[in-house]
């Protein structure tokens, strides 16, 4: 069966309503054919997967431009530079001294001393110190990971209602067109004394209704235009490509608990904070531990001028080694038990994500699975609805009588066809979230 768009659905609906009235000015009137259009237009999607190339476009615009996600990578790259830092040897000390009083010796007076000293912490305390910050550097790029599919669920769940927004309009452009053949149909059969004025003023209320109502469409989409474009970081009036039509895609069924948490990146984020803070805690009690130092003292001595001894005026070269006496213990045992603490932090916050994370999966794939039943029920609905209308404008077209049913019905067409899109654009939306939380947008 051939898909049609949702225009070429409204020709056809307009064509044959034309025919309907010509029929009828010639008092006779031809069959109606079965309208199947809006979802031709939509439901051949049951099985197949959503042509989301524009979307995917719109996935990497807002990857490269959003301020936001830029913010998270600059941190992850600013983390890498902590890496450097602690993972370097404190920098050497240079002293100078000038004896203002000159010490004498028995080779000459000191003038003058210069001293050079390297301190070396305990051994492995860099290493500890370094994966620290390479552990750290890591979650935060998983922070920004996370934060990267986070912004491509927030494209999409912006994107999906901007689908709905267009074919609303389709919808109500359709409409509009039906009333109006709906009121020359029915303006002609009361000239021609085969019906009654006031079907052609419901006809023309309803008409009115729904001008009004695709006004207030137009209006909203400058609005949704606007948040769309700010998560690209683009001025708020560019325009939006819409895609032609939507579909559904098949839902994973059976999820093991694991497969669900072995790839999130806030989960994967919190596992590297708790080995951070596991070698945080080495790196404290490596601290505590005793740094060792070397130096050289290099003494400028003048020549005795009143004797001449050996090594007279010779200068002095001395090597020096020190050593830190951690003493105060009070602070290197805070150290250690703050790292403690944090890894049990971390830990209970795994925890309880996981077990967000699994809930928040069970309720969408319910949702999922609702709007399924819930788009092949709106199928049925708004296919009963049509075949219904047209067999009421039929009778209409022969008795002239009920053709306030005939409004009803195609007032209850059109909530059908709302609640099917609706619907739809809520299951892509679903689907998106169920995405991010498995972490599948690449």
């Amino acid at each position: 069966m051939k898909n049609l768009n949702s225009c070429q659905i409204k020709r056809r609906i307009c064509m044959i309503l034309e025919l309907i009235y010509r029929a009828m000015s010639r008092f006779k009137f031809c069959k109606l054919m079965t309208y199947k259009g809006f979802l031709l237009g939509i439901t051949v999607f049951l099985f197949a997967h959503l042509n989301a190339q524009t979307l995917e476009d719109y996935y990497r615009i807002a990857a490269e431009d959003n301020p936001g996600l830029k913010a998270k990578y600059i941190d992850f790259e600013a983390s890498l530079e902590r890496v450097v830092q602690v993972n370097s040897l404190p920098d050497p000390t240079f002293s100078f001294g000038y004896f203002l009083l000159p010490v004498e010796t028995r080779v000459g007076p000191q003038r003058a001393r210069f001293s050079l000293s390297q301190m070396f912490p305990w051994f492995g305390a860099l290493n500890a110190r370094g994966d620290v910050a390479t552990l750290n550097a890591e979650a935060k790029y998983q922070a920004f990971l996370d934060a990267r599919n986070a912004l491509y669920y927030q494209v999409a769940a912006g994107y999906y209602p901007l689908y709905e927004l267009h074919e609303l309009q389709e919808i109500e452009h359709g409409n509009i067109q039906i009333l109006e053949s709906f009121k020359t149909i029915a303006t002609s059969k009361f000239e021609n004394g085969g019906g009654s004025l006031a079907d052609a003023l419901r006809a023309d209320i309803m008409l009115q209704d729904a001008k009004v109502e695709l006004f207030i469409l137009q209006e909203k989409k400058t609005a949704m235009y606007a948040a769309f474009n700010k998560l690209l970081n683009r001025s708020f009036d560019t325009n939006i490509e819409i895609a032609d039509t939507l579909m559904v895609q098949n839902i994973p069924i059976l999820f093991q608990a694991d497969s669900i948490l072995s790839n999130n990146p806030i989960l994967a984020s919190l596992s590297l904070q708790v080995q951070a803070a596991e070698a945080q805690q080495i790196a404290a009690q490596k601290q505590g531990l005793p740094a060792f130092g070397i130096g050289l003292d290099y003494v400028l001595v003048d020549k005795r001028m009143d004797m001449d001894v050996p090594q007279n005026g010779q200068d002095v070269l001395m090597p020096m080694v020190s050593m830190s006496i951690p003493i105060f213990r009070g602070k290197y045992k805070g150290a250690i038990r703050e790292a403690e603490l944090l890894q049990e932090s971390f830990e209970l916050k795994k925890q309880d994500y996981s077990n967000s994370l699994l809930s928040s999966f069970q309720k969408v794939q319910f949702d999922l699975k609702k709007q399924t039943e819930l788009i092949a029920l709106y199928y049925r609905q708004v296919e009963t609805t049509q075949q219904t209308l047209n067999l009421l404008l039929s009778a209409y077209a022969n008795s002239g009588k009920d053709f306030e049913e005939v409004l009803n019905i195609q007032k209850q067409l059109l909530k059908y066809e709302r609640m099917l899109l609706n619907t739809l654009v809520l299951y892509n939306v679903s689907f998106a979230e169920m995405n991010y939380l498995l972490s599948g947008n690449k």
